[in-house]
């Protein structure tokens, strides 16, 4: 079975003369073919977990085993593409010899894939913020990774953007049939996205939810996806002892007509 096993991952930075510890035991299986969504609040440990899955950081202790041989690729918050490069040449950028040669071959079919396909020559400073991100996700794939790790890559979009891409990512999950870890502390967007949710609280998996498989519709306003919402929310506020502030719970009054 492919996928990632992770066991006993433990990671801490030295802060001023001290050790801060992140993440304390990590134990966590991410499937392949899948979108795996890591949710939690600010200073959980979510992003440090994506990287040292990556390969961005060693971990002080612990394993991280792929099924296989593995190649990941990383899309951010922000695009970071190339402005001197056009989308094209940022898709590629990085590749080299028989890697940019396959994936060259490959870029029309990229781009329909992202629906870039009329902007190939056009540069960054040309494009919207939701579009770049677009470019961003061509390059992940032009990679051919076995897993592309995200780190909140729609949170700087604003409200509309941020749907369309949510709506966009899941159509290429789709169509590429790619594997992904996804983080965010959108409580929305994880339900949106995830086929697995994971809730990460004080450097640990505290509650792991299996939401549905690829290509289903979800209204969040139906009564199985609320009940979720309010079991999550249930979840942070028990370990923090606080009520999700409003950022947190993202468009969930809104949504929900203030019924929580």
């Amino acid at each position: 079975m492919g996928g990632i096993e992770i066991r006993g991952l433990c990671k801490s930075y030295e802060v001023e003369g001290r050790k801060l510890p992140v993440l304390t035991g990590i134990d966590l299986r991410i499937p392949e073919k899948r979108i795996t969504v890591v949710l939690g609040r600010s200073g959980c440990g979510k992003t440090t977990l994506l990287r040292l899955t990556g390969g961005l950081e060693q971990a002080d202790a612990g394993e991280i085993r792929f099924a296989g041989s593995h190649r990941t690729a990383f899309v951010f918050q922000e695009p970071r593409l190339m402005p001197w490069l056009d989308v094209r040449k940022n898709i590629l950028f990085g590749l080299r010899g028989r890697e940019r040669r396959e994936s060259g071959e490959r870029v029309e079919e990229i781009l329909r894939v992202v629906g870039l396909e009329r902007f190939e020559k056009a540069y960054p400073s040309q494009l919207s913020g939701g579009m770049m991100q677009r470019v961003a996700l061509a390059r992940a794939l032009a990679y051919r990774p076995s897993f592309i790790m995200m780190d909140e890559p729609f949170a700087a979009l604003d409200h509309f953007t941020r749907e369309q891409m949510q709506k966009e990512l899941l159509r290429v999950q789709q169509a590429e049939n790619c594997s992904i870890l996804f983080v965010t502390h959108s409580i929305d967007e994880a339900l949106l996205l995830g086929h697995k949710i994971v809730i990460i609280e004080k450097g640990r998996v505290k509650k792991e939810y299996g939401i549905g498989e690829a290509g289903e519709e979800r209204n969040l306003l139906e009564d199985r996806f609320i009940g979720l919402k309010r079991d999550i929310i249930r979840h942070l506020e028990e370990e923090s002892g606080s009520a999700v502030s409003i950022d947190e719970q993202e468009g969930t009054r809104d949504r929900l007509g203030g019924f929580l």
